[in-house]
């Protein structure tokens, strides 16, 4: 009964790890349909129902970022030019900062040129840094911009994204702001002050100087847009696409699911919102006492779509002789979650951290994500911090793993009662359960004890797999010997005899292509399985000396932070078993044969 019991659990444990691997996580085929009809007409507007007036059309000064529009080039059939040709053609501010590196384009006061100078594509020394913005008219356009809107004003007397702004400076730095103005000719004058800290945000401080003769009423909004659907990874486990947090509730949208939808709109106190990738973050961050209007959208055109999220603040009556002045931030950088949390207690962002998708067991992965990242700073690798947090975890759970470990030890010393117990009543199945429940009971043995070390990794295991997966402090993160990236598999593997071979693998064989530490792994798990009772049937030894394998094949393609972690729990656990084997069985006389 109790080995039935220990191999349902193990292979559950098995069942569920591989169906999370290949049913959860592996890429979905994603295509996009050919397009029927118009391509040029769609249109991805200005955020709406923000001005609390009539249901007249709201002019925005033609900020209407539509695909019939002149800088909208990319799917229209026009040639996309070279990113750098595109970023000379229009006067720019320069942006100069310790993360990031590119420019302001002044026709539009768009953000639409970032690159991020910590991060690159790949491990490569040639590598180019991350470029997180284009401009339009280039291969992936990804801008944002702020703007005002109304329905007192004509188009034309409102700032658009043709805009041409006037600049005080021609670098931004963090400590040296620039100042945007333009005026309307007909008493309205606009002004943007844009200013950027040494990391990844992004203030802007709007006023409207009203020197007519009338008041008007005006809307603020702020817009994140993105042509073109990325190549993501579309796993179960990790959230690309639109997101934002609306009072103080999480809402992710994938790109497929915007697409069914064409237009999601939800109103707010404060909050924020924007476009995510796995490692990158584009969000639009309102004043956080501000009642907003807010819309995910996606628009059809050609064979792709453009994407879009904004927000509206409610509009505002400013008298002839007064200026309205309001502020907003723009988060554009990596994702990082020590630094999400200090700007969500500075600026008062509520879950600005779920940014970074930790998913539903957020209460148990973000704690040992934090203590990663403080063992990290203690101990300069991020390898022996996942070394050191095993072992922290293994004394928090010591006294259950003790008592398991005591059990199974006693378990083992039982082996010779429990094979005469079964020779005498092998035919008899009811009879030999209750003689097998009654030696337990009377040597004080739990016959479940076995499944509970097991049961205790998973969620670890879960958790820990999260972390390395989603958290751009992992990425590229390097241990000691050949592992340089602990978030990517071991990249030396038997196919290519360990590196002294190496050529490209086909995806088809990754599984087979077992790297070092997983064999190291497999090897610890057959050593630990050594350690345990042995089945006494002998179909059930065959199952538990497929598993160490089957565990090895299983985890060659996970990430190396995870194998390492599962071959110095193992070893731990050999330890701690071994020790406990010596003590009761110097404690307790083996049984007679």
């Amino acid at each position: 009964m109790e080995q039935k019991n220990l191999i349902l659990a193990v292979l559950l444990s098995t069942v569920i790890l591989i169906g999370w691997s290949y049913f959860f996580e592996a890429p979905s085929q994603h295509t996009l349909q050919e397009t029927q009809g118009n391509t040029g007409e769609d249109q991805l507007g200005a955020p709406q129902g923000a001005l609390q007036q009539t249901p007249q059309a709201i002019s925005s000064g033609g900020q209407t970022e539509a695909y019939n529009d002149p800088e909208m080039i990319n799917f229209a059939g026009k040639i996309i030019q070279p990113r750098e040709t595109i970023l000379s053609q229009t006067p720019r501010i320069v942006i100069d900062t310790p993360r990031l590196r590119g420019s302001i384009n002044l026709i539009g006061a768009k953000f639409d040129d970032l690159a991020l100078t910590d991060y690159r594509d790949s491990l490569e020394e040639d590598a180019e840094n991350i470029i997180l913005l284009s401009p339009n008219g280039s291969q992936n356009p990804y801008f944002s911009r702020t703007g005002w809107m109304s329905n007192d004003l004509p188009a034309d007397q409102l700032p658009g994204p043709e805009t041409k702004w006037i600049a005080d400076k021609q670098r931004l730095t963090p400590t040296s702001p620039v100042n945007l103005q333009w005026e309307n000719g007909n008493g309205l004058r606009f002004r943007q002050q844009i200013s950027i800290d040494s990391e990844y945000l992004i203030t802007v401080t709007k006023s409207v100087e009203n020197a007519s003769s009338a008041a008007v009423t005006i809307a603020e909004f702020a817009l994140v847009q993105r042509a073109g659907t990325p190549d993501i990874l579309d796993f179960y486990i990790l959230h690309e696409g639109l997101i934002g947090v609306f009072d103080e509730t999480l809402k992710e949208l994938d790109y497929s699911d915007i697409q069914d939808e064409g237009t999601i709109q939800q109103k707010s106190t404060g909050g924020w919102l924007g476009i995510t990738d796995k490692y990158w973050l584009v969000g639009l961050i309102p004043d956080q006492n501000a009642r907003i209007h807010s819309s995910f959208k996606a628009v059809r055109n050609g064979n792709d779509y453009r994407y879009q999220a904004d927000y509206a603040n409610g509009s505002v009556l400013i008298p002839a002789g007064q200026t309205h002045q309001s502020q907003s931030y723009i988060f554009a950088g990596a994702k990082r979650t020590t630094l999400l949390d200090q700007y969500s207690e500075e600026k008062g962002i509520a879950n600005f951290d779920l940014a970074v998708d930790f998913g539903w067991f957020y209460f148990l992965t973000k704690p040992i994500f934090l203590a990663i990242h403080w063992l990290n700073g203690v101990l300069g690798n991020f390898g022996l911090a996942i070394l050191a947090l095993t072992v922290g975890i293994k004394i928090l759970l010591f006294p259950l793993a003790n008592k398991s470990y005591v059990s199974m030890s006693r378990m083992k010393l039982l082996q010779p009662k429990m094979m005469e117990i079964k020779e005498r009543f092998g035919d008899d199945r009811q009879k030999l359960n209750m003689e097998m429940m009654a030696l337990y009971k009377k040597e004080k043995v739990n016959p479940l004890a076995g499944c509970l070390p097991i049961l205790i990794q998973i969620p670890v295991f879960f958790s820990l797999y999260k972390v390395l997966f989603v958290t751009i402090e992992m990425r590229h993160a390097p241990f000691y010997g050949w592992i340089e990236d602990l978030s990517a598999k071991d990249p030396l593997g038997l196919l290519t005899l360990f590196g002294l071979a190496p050529w490209q693998v086909p995806a088809t064989l990754e599984m087979v292509n077992i790297g070092i530490w997983p064999l190291i792994m497999g090897l610890t798990m057959w050593c630990q399985q050594k350690l345990n009772p042995a089945p006494a049937d002998p179909i059930q030894q065959k199952v538990f000396a497929l598993m160490p394998i089957l565990f090895t094949f299983l985890l060659a393609t996970f990430p190396a932070g995870l194998v390492i972690y599962w071959a110095w729990n193992n070893s731990l656990s050999i330890l701690q078993q071994w020790i406990i084997m010596r003590r009761v069985g110097a404690e307790q006389p083996k049984a007679k044969t």
